[in-house]
Parts: structure tokens; C-alpha cells; sequence
């Protein structure tokens, strides 16, 4: 995969590209990042890159200029191509009015040949480059950041992770939160001990099965693969109906999740009325 990052910062990416994942499946060259200081397509002394919005308003917005020059000299497919599927390229505007970033989305993006990530800045880009320059405007959160870089380093993270290779062991990316895996056996989607399937992950330990008094769970100590994995979903069940709700309405409940996730409800209820 080629990833283009556009930025005005350009120094930003020396840290975050460096290490870990990202670092690792550039070097085993599944993944290729450059990037594009969007002031070396500015035309004028100052090497100006925003101006001040029609109609007014408060803060500068990025000019459309640089960004078409800057898209242009990558050689991309057209807008209308990319539209159509005849490439296998997504052109991505980082801003706080996009869509949220999901596992769903980057697992989208990993199955391209390249995609770019216009790195938004003040209060905007110009609206020509969001309707006839990007393909999709990805938001990694509902707050706002100054800029779109750090949700860049985001988002090549949770990508290229998904990269064949990358990860020592495929099969975990299989088995971590947001992650639905449509080959994963059984109603509830789990494959053996593992599989959360769309839910957030299940509680994990480690040696020793005892620190300053806490004990692993007696479920985990005993061998019965059943019986972990009965454990395993109950407390993923239990965490994303704590931590994450809204999860629950996508994912693919058996009978014997509706009964637990009910019984939680119960005690709840039985608390609050005592």
C-alpha cells in the first residue's frame, strides 16, 4: 500500500511514523508513506496556503489551489474514477465534519492500493476540495484538534495494522474490539476461547494468578475451553454494555447473550429500586 500524507507540518510525522506497526510494515515494504508539505505548492513569497473565508467568519481556511496542485503531481486516478471503483485509491479529507473512523472504515482503507490524507488546518478547507477533490471526509472522533495530523498517525496505525504481514499473529486482529468477523464460527462469533466479535474485548491476565491478594478468575485456571469461553464473552458482553451500549444494537447476539445481557439488566434494577 502507498499512503500520501498532505500537511503543512510536515516535521509532525518524524515520531509517530517511527515506530511500532507503522514502522515495522514499512520496512518489510508493505507499506509505503510519503509526505507532502503542502507549502511547496504555494505561489507566492509567503508560500501562503489559507485566506480568509467569503462572507466572512472567524479564523483562516485552507485555499484550494496548493491542494489540487499538490494532488495533480501524484498522478492519482481522476475524482470521477475513484467515484466509479475503477481504482483502487481513496483520496481522504481529515476534518471534525467527517465521518467517524471506525475498525469498519480501516479495514476499508487496507484493502486499497493507495490513499491520501489531506491533513485539514484552522477553521477548514475550501468546500471545492471536499465536493471535487476528496472521496470521503473521516473524523476519528467527536471533538476538535487543530489539525488533521495527529488523526492522520491514527489512522495509518489502525490501517496499516490490517496489512497481511504486519502483525506477527493475523488471527488477533481478529479478535480485538470493533473487529466483526464474518468467517468466525458459532451464532455469537466465537472462534474457540476467543472472538468478540463487534463487541469491545474481553479482560485478559497474566502470571501471577495471584498479586497483592487478586486472583485470576477461577474460569481462566481451569482448562475447560467451553467454560473460558462462556467467561470470555459474558465479561465482553458485560464491558461493552458498561463502556459502549451502542455497540450492542449491530451485534450478533445468540439466545444465550440476550439471557445474560438481560439478567445484568435485572440486578441493575434490583439495586437502584433497594
Amino acid at each position: 500500500m502507498k499512503a500520501d500524507i498532505v500537511t503543512i507540518f510536515p516535521d509532525f510525522f518524524r515520531g509517530p511514523l517511527d515506530y511500532g506497526i507503522t514502522r515495522r510494515a514499512q520496512e518489510m515494504g508493505l507499506a509505503k508513506i510519503e509526505i507532502h508539505d503542502l507549502r511547496e505548492f504555494a505561489r507566492d513569497r509567503h508560500r501562503t496556503v489559507d485566506d480568509r473565508p467569503f462572507g466572512g467568519g472567524e479564523g483562516m481556511v485552507l485555499k484550494p489551489e496548493p491542494l489540487f496542485e499538490c494532488l495533480d503531481a501524484m498522478n492519482l486516478a481522476t475524482h470521477e474514477e475513484r467515484a466509479a471503483g475503477g481504482a483502487k485509491q481513496s483520496v481522504v479529507l481529515l476534518s471534525a465534519q467527517g465521518q467517524r473512523f471506525t475498525q469498519k472504515v480501516a479495514s476499508e482503507l487496507a484493502l486499497l492500493d493507495r490513499i491520501v490524507l489531506i491533513c485539514g488546518r484552522y477553521e477548514g478547507v475550501d468546500e471545492r476540495v471536499t465536493e471535487f477533490l476528496a472521496d470521503r471526509e473521516l473524523s476519528i472522533g467527536d471533538y476538535v484538534l487543530s489539525g488533521g495530523e495527529m488523526a492522520a498517525a491514527v489512522i495509518l496505525e489502525a490501517v496499516t495494522r490490517l496489512l497481511p504481514g504486519a502483525v506477527g499473529n493475523e488471527a488477533s486482529t481478529q479478535q480485538e474490539s470493533f473487529t466483526v468477523d464474518s468467517k468466525a464460527k458459532g451464532s455469537n462469533g466465537a472462534d474457540s476461547t476467543c472472538g468478540s466479535n463487534g463487541l469491545l474485548d474481553y479482560p485478559h491476565y497474566t502470571r501471577p494468578a495471584e498479586f497483592r491478594g487478586i486472583t485470576v478468575p477461577e474460569a481462566l485456571m481451569t482448562g475447560n475451553h467451553e467454560e473460558i469461553r462462556k467467561w470470555r464473552r459474558q465479561q465482553a458482553l458485560k464491558k461493552t454494555l458498561h463502556n459502549r451500549p451502542d455497540l450492542l444494537e449491530g451485534a450478533v447476539l445468540s439466545e444465550e447473550d440476550k439471557k445474560y445481557l438481560a439478567g445484568i439488566g435485572r440486578d441493575r434494577d434490583e439495586k437502584h429500586n433497594f
